[in-house]
């Protein structure tokens, strides 16, 4: 379970380093049958099995050379010269780590973790070794510090954090630690967890089976009989009975009690009450929930938006979340759709179907299309099945044959048996 919650928390609370940030652009380029990418003025290229970049203007960037490439992250690429040596390149098509290292992440705090021969080292964003290959496992830096396993001696390895320049600043003192966020880690001793600052001064005693990370001033500790919340200064807001912690949104963390799920607020009281079966984070103040099989919708207040009498008889994760200002509903085994005040704007009436995105969802009467946010037909029921769109395209199988189409309907691969625009 504690796995479990850390895993939990790190995706839902903490945000993604490798999160595409800038414009994304798709191009359409049947010559080489593979669609090419713009982010940010950067364009992917590829000549048979290699790839390489290009700007807009048409000037190359990178020779198509590197066996596989990564969409740009800000300013920078992770690129392979084959299957396990990996380095990386700027937006000047500089390769700023080479290509002879077993993994490469991307930078944080302007400095990239590196490993070789299974030791981390770190470089600085122009390619500079700052920190040599010394270390069992590393994190990447957070808040100017890493954690770093050291050998304390033959037999005993202990974590403790590096600054940029490699000195050790809180020694290898635990059996395990985690990066810093919002001023405090979690440390671990004895298999017990708690908390230090950057002085390594123990602010919150390490004696819990759990502790989760710190987030917006909120933390959760306890055992696995339950977990209690504390504010930022450590006082305890809700006694320990909050078994399972599923994320936070909308200022409001969803938890689980007695089986049952229900949200709290930054100051510990339970504003919806756990009564629900199960329960989704809020987004945009509204978040699915289940009672006795059926399914609905309701605000951050409690009310209900969408009358829990809905079926969700494949457990959809998109499912009475909104996508375009809509939501996905089932009935009787049908599918339709909602708005933001649960007002059913497309009745269930479709044999299966999936969530909105560029306006479009993708809908199956017989055949599969796709339908706008009207429910009208944007593209006809042409297709054997179809997804929706992601990053502008969406995977359709047309005639027994998989193709990828743009929001205009137009094929933009695989597309010498298809033809030019699907569209009405």
């Amino acid at each position: 379970m504690r796995k479990l919650i850390f895993t939990i928390l790190a995706i839902t609370l903490i945000p993604s380093l490798f999160a595409q940030e800038g414009k994304v652009e798709y191009v359409d380029d049947e010559s080489c049958g593979c669609e090419l990418v713009f982010i940010d003025g950067i364009q992917t290229t590829q000549d048979g099995d290699r790839f390489g970049f290009k700007r807009e203007d048409g000037s190359i960037i990178v020779p198509n050379k590197f066996m596989f490439v990564d969409k740009f992250h800000g300013d920078y690429c992770k690129v392979y010269m084959n299957y396990d040596s990996c380095g990386m390149i700027n937006r000047e098509g500089a390769l700023i780590i080479p290509c002879e290292y077993e993994d490469v992440n991307y930078p944080t705090d302007g400095m990239i973790m590196v490993v070789d021969h299974g030791l981390h080292g770190f470089f600085d964003t122009l390619g500079v070794q700052r920190i040599p290959f010394l270390y069992r496992a590393a994190s990447s830096f957070n808040e100017g510090l890493a954690v770093v396993a050291i050998d304390v001696d033959s037999t005993y390895v202990g974590y403790g954090y590096i600054d940029h320049e490699g000195k050790v600043v809180i020694p290898p003192m635990y059996e395990y630690a985690y990066p810093f966020y919002e001023g405090y880690a979690v440390v671990k001793n004895y298999d017990r967890f708690g908390m230090i600052d950057k002085n390594n001064r123990e602010v919150f005693p390490i004696k819990y089976e759990i502790v989760t990370s710190r987030y917006e001033g909120r933390i959760f500790a306890g055992d696995e009989d339950g977990l209690a919340m504390f504010d930022d200064n450590f006082k305890r807001l809700t006694e320990p009975v909050y078994i399972n912690l599923i994320g936070k949104g909308d200022g409001l963390t969803l938890v689980s009690r007695n089986g049952k799920y229900g949200y709290i607020d930054d100051n510990g009281k339970e504003v919806i009450p756990c009564k629900y079966d199960e329960a989704s984070v809020f987004s945009d103040n509204r978040a699915c929930v289940s009672l006795e099989g059926k399914w609905g919708i309701i605000d951050t207040k409690g009310n209900v938006i969408l009358p829990i009498e809905f079926d969700n008889s494949k457990y959809r994760g998109e499912a009475y979340r909104f996508h375009d200002g809509l939501a996905l509903i089932e009935k009787d085994h049908k599918y339709g759709y909602c708005d933001m005040e649960g007002r059913p704007i497309i009745w269930p009436c479709f044999e299966n179907a999936y969530h909105f995105s560029y306006g479009l969802a993708p809908v199956k009467l017989g055949s599969w299309g796709y339908i706008d946010t009207t429910g009208n037909f944007a593209v006809p029921l042409v297709f054997d099945m179809a997804s929706p769109f992601e990053w502008g395209r969406s995977e359709v199988v047309y005639h027994g044959e998989v193709h990828k189409m743009n929001t205009e309907g137009r094929c933009v691969k695989n597309c010498k048996n298809a033809p030019k625009s699907w569209k009405n």
